[in-house]
């Protein structure tokens, strides 16, 4: 089964119980009442975009769903938690592009869905041979990949909160969903 479609959602859940928050953030995202199955970072070749409520009305029920998602949590008041996913899609729709999962604490919506892009970007970049110098900055290897030619979009969803002042269980999470 190779998915022939793909959306990206992120949600944020506050509770007691640290289950229950993560159950929260899925619902936000849509994907609660979905049977998750995590998978490595393959952007499938000629995969279609969708919006999220598109995607999200397609799914039913108890169906296992395969996705690639980062999530994160915290019972610590004020701490600044974010999960992201980020996307690199080559020009050439007959080959794969990655996603890429990141998290990380005291990380901004940017920060985190900067490193995520990048990551992904840098796994394609590999894959089709443009040398590129992995110490410097994002933005410089953006415009480089870019101008390639051979990657024609990046991208990133990210979700990030801050904990709780009450130390409640506070999750994020940020995923791309696959579809047949």
């Amino acid at each position: 089964m190779v998915p022939a479609k793909i959306f990206f959602t992120k949600g944020v859940g506050v509770h007691r119980e640290r289950l229950a928050s993560f159950e929260l953030a899925l619902r936000q995202a849509g994907i609660a009442h979905c049977n998750l199955i995590l998978v490595s970072s393959i952007f499938p070749p000629g995969c279609k975009r969708i919006p999220k409520e598109e995607g999200v009305k397609e799914l039913k029920p108890g169906q296992i769903v395969f996705c690639v998602y980062d999530r994160l949590d915290t019972c610590e008041p004020n701490r600044l938690i974010a999960a992201s996913v980020g996307v690199a899609i080559p020009a050439d729709e007959s080959q794969h592009g990655y996603l890429s999962e990141h998290h990380g604490y005291g990380e901004t919506d940017e920060k985190a869905g900067d490193y995520a892009e990048d990551l992904a970007a840098s796994m394609l970049a590999t894959t089709l041979g443009i040398e590129f110098d992995p110490n410097t900055a994002w933005n410089e290897r953006e415009q480089i990949y870019k101008m390639s030619g051979k990657i024609v979009r990046t991208a990133n969803i990210t979700q990030s909160a801050i904990g709780n002042k009450d130390g409640l269980w506070t999750t994020v999470i940020a995923a791309a969903v696959l579809l047949p």
